[in-house]
């Protein structure tokens, strides 16, 4: 766990370790949500990150006649 201080701002610094594991980029947006007593930050996604995250799927699936 590591610490961070708000500035008179009310900002904080993101630690280098956090940023490179979840690949952050500067002025990435980020939903932040207050959730049982503390901040939660959540970084919004380019669509284009996220083509190919159902790879595998099986996509053959019984349907209905009138569904084809």
């Amino acid at each position: 766990m590591q610490t961070v201080t708000v500035s008179p701002k009310y900002q904080v610094v993101i630690p280098k370790e956090i940023r490179d594991t979840l690949r952050l980029r500067p002025g990435q947006k980020m939903r932040v949500i207050e959730y049982d007593g503390r901040i939660e930050l959540i970084p919004d996604r380019d669509i284009s990150e996220l083509r190919g995250f159902l790879r595998g799927i099986d996509t053959r699936i019984e349907r209905e006649e009138d569904r084809i």
